[in-house]
């Protein structure tokens, strides 16, 4: 447990904010539509589905809002920057970003579950308390707009007894807008199914950018105000618990009750979610513009099993090691932006990214570099943007470990380290030759253009832990993985086998490449 707590303590503590967060609005808004005098006659007709579905509509509010924060790139990058001085526990909290709008995507789907089955139950109720001929508190109330003719009377939005659900919920702006909603979340969620994902990059891709009819979609879903409370004045006039059981002298000149008034509840959706709204807008418009800025491609070169690497320059490109670019290639889709792993080394002239046939927009894209007779494809960059591997630099011992493709994060620390090697005086080389040997022969690797040839095979993970732990007794060290999920529990069990929460001694910080 305590190896555990010394790389996963601040996501805890951060996922236990988050989660105590919805609790308690969740609780508060249940609480002030159960109880409040405000809605006293509106829970006569619906009962306690009110307070179901407008607390699941508070928390929906709130994890909308925060869904665009985690893939604003240029924030998070902006964030890093700043937060070079935090401990390694707090900059990591940066690396879980696609992590955390997952988990925030999974909150707003069951949310949105218990919205629309309480709104069901309260469609119910609406019908039922409108056909009814008992005389009760609710029946009476649901034919107050007949009596009055008032547009501030009614409280039953189904007006008469032949009017259907499903012609309120589509002639209404709430239950149009409900239906699009849903809809438009149905399509997002599915479409990101890994298996899609992976497969599919182009569908989900496109279907993904539906969370703008989403968003447009909730800032206007509460116009319509079909659920209504009692005005102010009107609780002053006639206060639910001193006239409620004298609702036969409502009509009475007389009498010191008057019938209820009643107004739709405001609109609060917009007002979560126009911050984080303008945020994103800036963050469009930023990678729009950065994205414009012309590249120019310096060398192309074909490597074995189908991987392209690409040598380009951009005017005021400045990178950092592990760091990432979105690659678009207007001539195979205008629209399509892909991520590709930085492998060449600040310290260069230039900037690489190694490209593997792994769908249709890759595969279309070497293709298009492979025809000698046609002319280079136009290349628009956005980036860099920081990752978990930028960090390497800043543990006393760092453990890269990447599989197939993926290790080209580390390509770039690589290269990174020979050129600080080269540039080191000549004490340092002699220090560094004794901790890092290295077999020269003619071949170079593919992906870092070193000497040093990456060795295949999968390494006993136990022994190279131990005699890490072992050489290193006093340091804290950096286990950076880019790879499949299998790999990363494997070599985050380790982190936590091998740690220690005594600082005198090896601590493994576990950090994965995610994006």
């Amino acid at each position: 447990m305590g190896n555990w707590v010394v790389n996963y303590w601040f996501s805890v503590l951060f996922l236990a904010t988050w989660l105590g967060l919805n609790v308690f609005l969740f609780v508060h808004a249940f609480l002030s539509y159960e109880k409040a005098d405000k809605y006293f006659y509106t829970r006569e007709i619906l009962g306690s589905a009110l307070a179901w579905a407008r607390a699941s509509a508070r928390c929906l509010n709130f994890n909308s809002m925060l869904i665009l924060l985690p893939v604003c790139r240029n924030l998070l990058s902006f964030l890093r920057g700043t937060c070079s001085f935090c401990r390694h526990a707090l900059r990591k909290q940066l690396d879980h970003n696609l992590a955390f709008h997952k988990l925030v995507a999974y909150m707003i789907c069951l949310h949105t579950a218990i919205h629309i089955i309480a709104h069901l139950f309260n469609f119910e109720h609406y019908s039922r308390s409108r056909w009814a001929t008992d005389g009760s508190l609710a029946s009476i109330l649901s034919t107050l707009s007949q009596q009055e003719r008032d547009e501030d009377s009614w409280i039953n939005p189904i007006q008469s007894p032949n009017m259907t659900v499903e012609y309120v919920t589509f002639t209404s702006i709430a239950g149009v807008t409900g239906v699009i909603i849903t809809i438009a979340l149905v399509l997002i969620v599915t479409s990101a199914m890994e298996f899609i994902r992976r497969s599919y990059f182009e569908v989900f891709w496109y279907t993904h950018h539906i969370f703008i009819i989403y968003f447009i979609g909730l800032g206007i879903h509460g116009i319509g105000g079909i659920v209504r409370g009692q005005t102010e004045e009107s609780l002053n006039e006639s206060h639910p618990h001193r006239c409620a059981e004298f609702l036969e002298q409502w009509d009475d000149h007389d009498s010191h009750c008057k019938h209820p008034r009643f107004e739709g509840l405001p609109a609060e959706s917009w007002k979560w979610i126009l911050a984080p709204g303008i945020l994103y807008i800036f963050e469009r418009i930023l990678r729009f513009y950065r994205s414009k800025q012309k590249v120019v491609i310096t060398k192309v070169v074909m490597h074995p099993s189908k991987v392209l690497e690409l040598q380009m320059s951009k005017h005021g490109f400045i990178m950092e090691v592990g760091q990432y670019i979105f690659v678009n290639c207007p001539s195979i889709s205008y629209l399509e932006w892909h991520p590709f792993t930085l492998t060449s080394a600040p310290e260069e002239d230039f900037f690489s990214i190694h490209i593997r046939a792994v769908g249709d927009w890759t595969e279309n894209l070497i293709r298009a570099f492979e025809q000698q007779h046609s002319p280079i494809p136009r290349i628009e960059v956005d980036g860099p943007f920081g990752t978990v591997s930028e960090d390497v630099f800043q543990y006393e011992v760092a453990v890269l470990v990447g599989a197939g493709i993926r290790v080209t994060p580390f390509a770039s620390i690589l290269k990174s380290i020979w050129y600080k090697f080269q540039h080191a005086d000549h004490n340092l080389k002699t220090q560094t030759a004794g901790h890092a040997a290295l077999n020269f022969d003619k071949a170079t690797d593919i992906l870092t253009g070193l000497k040093q040839k990456t060795s295949f095979g999968r390494p006993m993970w136990d022994n190279e832990f131990s005699t890490i732990a072992n050489a290193h007794p006093k340091s804290v060290v950096g286990v950076f993985l880019c790879g499949p999920q299998t790999l990363a529990k494997s070599l985050s069990k380790r982190c936590h086998q091998y740690s220690s929460l005594d600082p005198r001694k090896v601590q493994f910080y576990f950090n994965k490449e995610d994006f």
